[in-house]
């Protein structure tokens, strides 16, 4: 009962303080004391990997002559899984009233410590329910990160938090990839682009409409320079996003095949060592 009581008051603050997050995060690149306070209490080991929207994605990913796309990568992880809970609704978007992708696809939460989320929040799923709840994400156009993320052990009052792995179904309103290009380096590059993508642009496709400008990446790696669009490569995670957005095939997600071990091993030492 204490425990649904901490979950319901953070709710509401979390809600209420929404709108405030990108002033609090700028306050890490201006304050190293304040930095390493907003990195103890919700970044402290986190380790987060970006996995592209399936629907986005120009090529399938081959290895020892089979191919998959990025989202069995996640599949894989639930399907080892026992203990599964998804959560009611996605809090970002509620709290945001996001009118463009559905507030009722929420995280999911993997590993023994999923079983202390209270149940007015999130219910147990099996497998089944879990690998469906990512064909639907997948189908809505929302991309995906999985790894540990300390904030939600703090809001949920759950732990340990080695034995809690987050599946994320994101969209431009999320709060954890808005604010991330706000925070300092040392806490924003604990969100990575998963091994061997990238998001080309084909400017022969592009019709200029600047539909891509539009609040769709949350990384700010796209602009328009000499009036052409431009990707920052090196700001780009690789969520799709822009791919999802743009209707004239202008740009795709694609995949270095050779790095495929590479990211299966990734997740898997991840995996290992949330669970």
């Amino acid at each position: 009962m204490r425990r649904i009581r901490f979950v319901d008051i953070s709710i509401f603050v979390l809600k209420y303080i929404f709108n405030w997050r990108f002033w609090i995060a700028e306050i890490t690149k201006k304050s190293k004391t304040y930095r390493k306070i907003i990195d103890k209490m919700l970044f402290e080991d986190d380790e987060i990997v970006v996995i592209p929207n399936t629907i986005n994605v120009n090529k399938k990913i081959e290895s020892e002559g089979s191919e998959f796309l990025p989202t069995d990568i996640i599949k894989e992880v639930i399907s080892r899984c026992d203990d599964i809970v998804i959560m009611n609704s996605c809090l970002c978007r509620s709290s945001n009233n996001c009118k463009d992708y559905p507030q009722d696809i929420g995280c999911i939460f993997l590993g023994p410590t999923s079983k202390k989320i209270p149940s007015h929040i999130g219910k147990k799923a099996t497998v089944e329910e879990a690998l469906a709840h990512v064909d639907k994400a997948d189908a809505a156009g929302l991309s995906h990160i999985i790894g540990r993320n300390k904030i939600d052990t703090v809001w949920m009052n759950v732990k340990p938090g080695e034995g809690l792995l987050t599946i994320c179904h994101c969209c431009p309103c999320c709060c954890l990839w808005k604010v991330y290009p706000n925070l300092d380096d040392s806490i924003s590059d604990k969100l990575e682009r998963l091994d061997g993508v990238k998001v080309k642009l084909h400017e022969d496709n592009c019709k200029k409409c600047k539909k891509c400008l539009d609040n769709v990446c949350m990384f700010k790696a796209i602009d328009m320079k000499d009036g052409k669009i431009t990707i920052d490569t090196d700001i780009c995670k690789g969520c799709g996003l822009c791919a999802n957005t743009c209707k004239f095939d202008a740009i795709t997600v694609e995949y270095n095949d050779a790095t495929i071990d590479n990211v299966v091993n990734r997740i898997d030492n991840l995996f290992e060592k949330e669970l």
